[in-house]
């Protein structure tokens, strides 16, 4: 699996029940033709990630075929768990790593 791109957004918590941010990324998958997850169509990993101070983490994922926006059914295998993790938590949006800088 090969993770090529992103867009990521800070999803608001309007009555401040939650702690710490939670971000939703949509991150751009390749997979080889030979894999099972591959499609035609495109595919995204879509991934709701935690940070909570030193907490990251990954809170929910699902695979979506990109032109259909189909869901598909298949879970992150343990390895790839660690490979979204590390790069969702590299690419934070930048006012999360401000404040990671300033602690």
């Amino acid at each position: 699996m090969n993770i090529t791109g992103h867009t990521v957004e800070l999803l608001e918590d309007p009555f401040g029940l939650l702690t710490g941010n939670r971000y939703e990324y949509f991150l751009n998958i390749e997979v080889d033709e030979e894999d099972e997850l591959f499609t035609e169509n495109g595919l995204l990993l879509k991934v709701l990630f935690l940070v909570n101070g030193e907490d990251r983490r990954i809170l929910q994922s699902y695979f979506i075929e990109q032109e259909t926006e189909k869901v598909l059914d298949f879970e992150l295998e343990d390895e790839e768990v660690v490979q979204v993790k590390q790069y969702c938590a590299e690419n934070l949006p930048a006012e999360d790593e401000t404040n990671e800088e300033t602690k």
